[in-house]
């Protein structure tokens, strides 16, 4: 199983439009951050991503996606949906199948209201057509032979799933896990987990408080995303974590 990050970036993504830090002045690429997303080639070959931020058009076209099994959302905010429209481009080369979605209910029903011209019957020629899969806390489900575990975490009061496949977990919007979901991410090879900035955050782990939740878990590795410019150069605050943490980077990829 391969993973990719499209996206590492916190909602308004690194660079800030009008800020002059200089997290936002780098030219190191380690420190431009797209708006968070990760693609998985499975073991069976399935193409996968999570969340489509308003940066999913620039992401596949980067990474060279051309295929699409399954779109997989954590929660219903824009910098998670707002790139939807661009599955026009998967749906025309699988030859007009429905796109598959997976998710909340409470996601797909904001989908319906922002992309309400995908839902309708009668639709403009072109429009592309999905099929919705409903996520349940508590109910794992496959897409092709993947066996995949929902994680139900906080975002403040927002339930935002998170995803294990494997010994592999995906965790972004979180500031609290409750002791049921940390049951599912015991055991891990890897660990994704969102970590904004150093100060604490009202709906998001701070640096200190995810470094806790690795030290809880203590997964082989762990990668921090939904990262802000708030947190500090990449190179500067990369020294000063633990052997087995890293910051991840828009474009870093792994096997498993």
């Amino acid at each position: 199983m391969k993973i990719t990050f499209l996206g590492t970036g916190t909602s308004q993504g690194v660079p800030i439009i009008g800020c002059q830090c200089e997290v936002c002045r780098s030219i190191e690429y380690k420190n431009k951050r797209l708006r968070s997303s990760i693609h998985i080639e499975t073991n069976d070959q399935k193409s996968l991503i999570i969340d489509s931020g308003p940066d999913f058009r620039q992401q596949v076209l980067r990474e060279k996606i051309t295929t699409l099994d399954g779109l997989i959302f954590t929660h219903q905010h824009k910098d998670h949906t707002a790139g939807m429209d661009d599955i026009r481009g998967f749906y025309f080369l699988n030859d007009m199948k429905p796109i598959n979605l997976y998710g909340t209910e409470s996601v797909f029903g904001q989908l319906k209201q922002e992309f309400s011209y995908i839902f309708v019957e009668d639709k403009y020629p072109g429009v592309p057509s999905v099929e919705l899969h409903e996520v349940k806390k508590d109910t794992d489900f496959t897409i092709g032979d993947t066996l995949i575990t929902p994680i139900e975490v906080w975002h403040r009061k927002l339930p935002v799933m998170g995803y294990r496949i494997n010994n592999f977990a995906y965790i972004t919007d979180a500031n609290k896990i409750e002791e049921d979901q940390m049951q599912k991410l015991k055991h891990l090879d890897v660990l994704v987990l969102n970590a904004l900035q150093h100060k604490p955050h009202q709906s998001h782990f701070n640096l200190q408080e995810a470094l806790e939740v690795i030290d809880i878990l203590k997964p082989k590795k762990a990668y921090l995303t939904h990262i802000s410019h708030n947190l500090g150069l990449h190179a500067e605050v990369e020294k000063t974590l633990p052997d087995n943490v890293s910051l991840a980077y828009d474009g870093l990829s792994f096997t498993l």
